[in-house]
């Protein structure tokens, strides 16, 4: 009976194991998909006496890109958001995320501009509300203001071609 037991737990947890191994770590389950985008009203980076809200995008399907100038990362999906912006309908805005403005701009300026603007989020209270862990994390927001999707890490070409277009593409039919 003891040795019964033994073997089902081991089972078990190979079987675990297998599903965990299927996942892909950069889809973190969010308590935010469906529901409403936090508010916020920030400063736009390259306009600081101009505001920004999520409110100004209400009916039309949007990304947010979380970046800054030192994240790493951010270089690597970079020229990715840049050919994105170029070739698709679906606007993409940045959420410029504990950064200075000087450093910010210069970056846009040196790896190109791919957002119709970047709000700035000097303290990063409006990361926070919207749970970034870190730097980059990217957003699909529906017509209705609900979020649709999160990504958390760089996004990558297969990412924009096998998720985001046929995603974006469902959003605009609803």
């Amino acid at each position: 009976m003891r040795i019964a037991a033994v073997i089902a737990v081991f089972l078990a947890l190979i079987v675990l194991l297998a599903l965990g191994l299927r996942l892909d770590p950069r889809e973190v389950p969010s308590p935010l998909i469906g529901k409403p985008a936090p508010h916020f009203e920030l400063p736009v980076l390259q306009q600081p006496g101009k505001t920004f809200s999520e409110k100004d995008l209400q009916g039309r399907v949007w990304i947010l890109n979380v970046w800054a100038s030192w994240c790493v990362a951010c270089r690597d999906e970079h020229p990715v958001l840049v050919e994105f912006s170029k070739s698709a309908a679906t606007p993409l805005y940045g959420l410029n995320y504990k950064d200075s403005r000087d450093d910010a701009l210069g970056w846009l300026k040196r790896f190109g501009d791919p957002y119709r603007l970047s709000a700035f989020d000097l303290d990063g209270r409006i990361g926070i509300d919207y749970g970034v862990y870190g730097v980059p994390e990217t957003y699909v927001i529906d017509k209705r203001g609900v979020i649709r999707y999160k990504r958390i890490g760089p996004v990558t070409g297969e990412l924009v071609r096998d998720k985001l277009v046929p995603l974006l593409n469902e959003l605009d039919r609803e």
